[in-house]
């Protein structure tokens, strides 16, 4: 599981000229599987993705596919953790103590 984290690099009208395609980005990895929640920090200086990805390689490889990305708008971090606990919706998602 990972938690990405955008910080954005650029001003406000650069970010939101390149929402639209951001969020055509988003969809396309909560069809696949890949993103389970997303949404704007607070106060609005980037956003949080989670993911649930085999590896860190694919979180990579699917972050440099971002317009935010592309267009050097945002700046990200990738935070792996193994989840030991969760709330019953996201049970699936935590670890039996055989860590995949």
């Amino acid at each position: 599981m990972f938690i990405i984290s955008l910080t954005y690099t650029k001003p406000m009208k650069e970010i939101d000229g390149l929402l639209s395609a951001h969020r055509k980005f988003l969809n396309e990895h909560y069809d696949n599987g890949m993103f389970l929640l997303s949404g704007r920090k607070v106060p609005r200086s980037g956003g949080i993705i989670i993911a649930d990805a085999p590896n860190r390689a694919d979180v990579e490889a699917v972050i440099q596919l971002d317009s935010f990305y592309t267009a050097g708008v945002a700046e990200y971090e990738i935070i792996e953790f193994v989840p030991s606990m969760a709330a019953e919706p996201f049970a699936i998602y935590q670890d039996d103590g055989h860590h995949k």
